[in-house]
């Protein structure tokens, strides 16, 4: 944007207007837009059950254990869809490139601290 004097000065209010209300537009048109983030989902022992595909019996030692993580209201459990969905994420095992790779960053790291 060039400077502003004071003869073009309308003209420089009239352009910011513009632009203000072009943004205001775009954040209004974000805002009415639903939320593409997945809500976290509480599901029952048995749906747990199912997305882990273990046995209920299997997934009450598992929590009992405190493997799991869980809540518990009343005699009921719950658990976060997000959560279990991190347990199995967290028994990936890495490939051979992966455990080279990290190999070398610690190895380069090493080198670099003599």
């Amino acid at each position: 944007m060039e400077a502003l004097t004071h003869d073009t000065l309308p003209q420089g209010v009239t352009e910011l207007r513009k632009e203000v209300s072009e943004l205001k537009a775009l954040l209004l048109k974000q805002s009415e837009q639903p939320s593409t983030e997945p809500q976290d989902e509480l599901l029952t022992i048995q749906q747990a059950s199912e997305l882990l595909n273990l046995s209920v019996p299997t997934l009450y030692s598992k929590v009992s254990k405190r493997e799991i993580s869980s809540m518990k209201r009343s005699k009921r459990l719950y658990f976060s869809r997000t959560e279990l969905i991190e347990y199995l994420k967290a028994g990936k095992r890495k490939t051979s490139e992966e455990i080279e790779a990290e190999a070398d960053v610690y190895l380069s790291n090493k080198k670099a601290l003599k």
